[in-house]
This record gives C-alpha cells, structure tokens and sequence, in this order.
C-alpha cells in the first residue's frame, strides 16, 4: 500500500470528519522493520515514527535522526522501569503508561532532567487480563495520581480487541479522555485508522499498511 496511499487515506478521513488536514499525526510503526524499509519512508518525507522495543529503538535511530532532520520517536510497546532511564532520553512521547509504578519512574525522571517526553496513558478499554493498561474504571483517579506527581499527560491511549468492532473503543476512550481534560487520543492502526479517526483521533499507529508485512 505505501505511504502515499496512507497519507491520502487519512487526509480523506479528516475531511469526512470535519477535521483539518494535518490535524491527526500519522505514527510510521518501524518495529522490526527492515532498516531499508525505514530509509526509504524516511525518504519520502515521514518524520514521526514508533518503535515497540527500547534498545531496538536506541540501536537504529541515532543515525537515522543525524542524517534525517525533525524526526520524533514514539514509544508505543510496554515500558519496563528499567528501561524508562533511556525512554525518557530517547523517545519525543511515551504512549504506554500504564501503573502507578511506572508513573512515579517517569515523574522523578522528569524531575531531574528538568523535561519529559509526552505522556499517554494505556488504557484496557476492553479490560482484556492479558492486555497491559489501566481499567476504564481506575482510569480517572489514575489521572489524577499522575497530575499530583507533577507528570504532564497529553491523552490517553488504547488497542481495542481484535475480535470487536473498534469504534465503540474508541468512543470510550474519547468520552474518558473529554471526562479528563485531555485533548490527545492515540488510538486506529492499519484496519482501523479512518474509523479512530472519525471517533476524534489525534495519532494513529500504521506499520503494515506503510511498510507491508514485518520480516
């Protein structure tokens, strides 16, 4: 399919929508991707980028942002704590927080460095037990734990079951996110995209539909 094919697609999403062009960040999910893939949509113009794992990302990325200027990195796989050091000084945004653990990780973290990546919080929509994120019915006082620790939220996150429609996920998520204050809704991928989109997405995570099938 292709990048260009995506980007029309999302366009022509935002404009059913009643939403301006540009106004949902287009996330190319790299994870595990051929680094001749990766050059070659960097090439054509994407700047933004996700990566699922921490020391794959730190391995690849710091020369393709030294040839390729304006490049961000989002993280959208499970964080360990013990990787959150390297997150926080590697990735522009953090999209999978989701334990008061990792909150207080992040927040001390922010706090010595004097800045912070922007922070998603991974919510179970679904409240799937094998699925990482907080319960839509922990998730506002989550919220509020996270303000208090200083740590500054730019929305909330999610990955619907694979075996529902995704629209109501979404409609949850965005009505949680409105509840909260909080104007980011990381939510759609390849099959979903333009439905997340309609529901008020403000990032979207595309791998296959960009770069075809991992290796």
């Amino acid at each position: 399919m292709g990048l260009a094919e995506i980007t029309s697609r999302l366009r022509a999403a935002e404009a059913r929508a009643g939403r301006a062009a540009g106004a949902v960040t287009l996330i190319a999910v790299s994870k595990l991707q051929p680094g001749a893939r990766v050059a070659e949509v960097l090439r054509q113009g994407q700047r933004v980028f996700g990566e699922n794992y921490v020391q794959e990302a730190a391995a690849k990325w710091p020369a393709w942002r030294a040839e390729f200027q304006g490049v961000k990195l989002h993280l959208i796989g499970p964080l360990q704590s013990n990787k959150a050091k390297a997150a926080v000084e590697l990735f522009d945004a953090i999209h999978t927080l989701d334990r008061p653990s990792l909150a207080d990780r992040l927040a001390r973290l922010a706090e010595a460095r004097g800045q912070c990546p922007e922070v998603f919080v991974q919510v179970n929509t679904g409240a799937e037990p094998q699925k990482a994120g907080v319960l839509p019915d922990a998730l506002d006082r989550f919220v509020a734990d996270c303000r208090a620790l200083g740590l500054p939220l730019a929305g909330l996150m999610c990955i619907p079951p694979e075996a529902e429609d995704a629209a109501p996920h979404f409609a949850m998520l965005a009505a949680m996110a409105a509840r909260n204050g909080l104007a980011g809704l990381s939510m759609g991928m390849s099959s979903d995209f333009e439905a997340a989109v309609a529901a008020g997405a403000t990032h979207v995570r595309i791998g296959s539909a960009i770069f075809g099938p991992r290796t």
